[in-house]
């Protein structure tokens, strides 16, 4: 199969080619914004300058869209340019950047720009980062329910030119309130004397622009539609949320989940200053030095059993490795069962119930594989009697069934709980599950050794 060609290398020699400006220019534009974005990447400052002498604002501003980091190289644009490249941006990219600079510059770029950016602008910028009107983009076509679909087809032949999604045209009434959305192919197939009412969806999704990006994210990939009307307490129409902005929502959503579970309290960035990155996780590393402080105190309890029988401690970490696997994996099932907000008290105790099985014929299976294999190893490779051995091993494999069980039940029922009590249940649930897994398997494990192996069995 023949590779796909890299464009970035050919971009990469281009500009750094002695051609004229004009004939870099020519060169440029045959190429995708995307492929010059990851060129740019690899090129020196005054590389970079060639690009953008030669490219024109609305180029350059579609090229910046696809940049990891675009506020890196826009400090390298005159202010002209910067300018420019802000007027021809969509507004939420615009607000994606502007936030990345300091107050002063912000402040004077966002006068600069032109009437109609400025006001896109500031109306994306009004809404909190976690408020899901921060996502969303003014670029949309809008008509008025009153009009023909001759009048309709010419109005969107007219906006199409200066918006991009087009694929839905959105309707309000006179009173500017939503009123319902048309999709493309319907209006274009539309006959000239039939109603605009007809091939109105009048029960078009919508969301409002105060709405938390967690708590509207589930309910927006329930639909398939190429973009979402965002709307203001009066039922206006503000901008929409395109599958592309969902995109990027749900990948930040899922970057902030994983931090969270790993007891962060936000996703770090790669550029982030290392203080910033200290006080995220300082916090909960205080916490979980306290809990794992008792952990060891609760393994001094059962001093005496280890001093009895020194060969359990060669197997201590898998109890504890096994444990906190199981309690992982709960606890991530049940972080996205809990966005569905639709769910009853049965269909909760169920979940329970099912996880707990599941535990169980897990820690069943892993024990019985357990005890016939650390017994082998214990009889053939360490020379310990035969009943010695598979006591050892069978004391191993009950712990792993025990712990599996009374993990796989903490890893869902302490999320369930810390979102009955109204606390993010990713934030809390990570670092505490971690500790309690450490402490079921020790007391267990221990447990176990010292009532069979000690007390019943008198191995030691």
């Amino acid at each position: 199969m023949e590779t796909m060609k890299n464009y970035q290398n050919e971009l990469t020699g281009i500009v750094r080619s002695n051609i004229s400006p004009r004939a870099l220019k020519e060169q440029l534009l045959n190429y995708h914004e995307n492929d010059i974005a990851a060129a740019m990447e690899t090129l020196a400052p005054e590389d970079r300058g060639k690009i953008y002498r030669v490219l024109d604002a609305q180029t350059l501003s579609d090229t910046f869209e696809y940049l990891e980091d675009s506020s890196i190289y826009f400090h390298e644009l005159g202010i002209k340019k910067k300018v420019d490249v802000l007027s021809c941006m969509n507004a939420d990219e615009a607000v994606a950047l502007l936030r990345r600079l300091g107050k002063e510059e912000r402040n004077q770029l966002i006068d600069l720009v032109d009437y109609e950016s400025r006001q896109d602008i500031n109306l994306i910028a009004s809404f909190d980062e976690d408020e899901i009107g921060s996502r969303m983009t003014t670029n949309y076509i809008l008509i008025q329910s009153s009009l023909t679909v001759p009048q309709a087809m010419k109005e969107l032949v007219r906006q199409a030119a200066e918006n991009d999604n087009i694929s839905t045209i959105y309707v309000i009434d006179e009173d500017k309130t939503f009123y319902g959305a048309i999709d493309l192919k319907d209006l274009i197939i539309a006959r000239e004397g039939s109603a605009l009412e007809d091939i109105i969806t009048t029960s078009y999704p919508y969301v409002y622009g105060r709405e938390l990006v967690g708590k509207c994210v589930e309910r927006l990939t329930d639909y398939s539609e190429d973009s979402i009307p965002v709307l203001d307490d009066r039922n206006h129409l503000l901008g929409v949320i395109t599958s592309q902005d969902l995109v990027e929502v749900i990948e930040d959503e899922l970057g902030e989940d994983y931090a969270r579970l790993a007891g962060l309290t936000a996703e770090e960035e790669l550029n982030e200053p290392v203080r910033e990155s200290i006080r995220k996780r300082l916090p909960w590393l205080v916490i979980l030095l306290a809990l794992g402080l008792f952990v060891s105190s609760v393994v001094g309890i059962f001093e005496g059993v280890v001093a009895q029988l020194t060969i359990v401690m060669c197997f201590q970490s898998l109890i504890l490795d096994m444990s906190g696997n199981v309690g992982t994996q709960s606890l991530a099932v049940t972080i996205r069962v809990l966005m569905d907000e639709n769910l009853d008290r049965k269909q909760k105790l169920g979940f329970i119930f099912k996880e707990a099985r599941i535990g169980m014929s897990n820690g069943f299976m892993l024990g019985m594989v357990s005890f016939v294999a650390i017994g082998a190893y214990l009889f053939l490779f360490k020379s310990y009697p035969v009943f010695f051995s598979f006591a050892v091993s069978g004391c191993i494999g009950l712990s792993l069934l025990v712990a599996m069980l009374i993990s796989s039940m903490s890893g869902t029922v302490i999320p369930m709980f810390f979102k009955k009590i109204h606390v993010d249940p990713a934030v809390a649930s990570g670092p505490l599950i971690t500790t309690v897994n450490d402490l079921v398997a020790v007391v267990s494990y221990y447990g176990l050794v010292w009532l069979f192996l000690i007390q019943l069995l008198g191995v030691a």
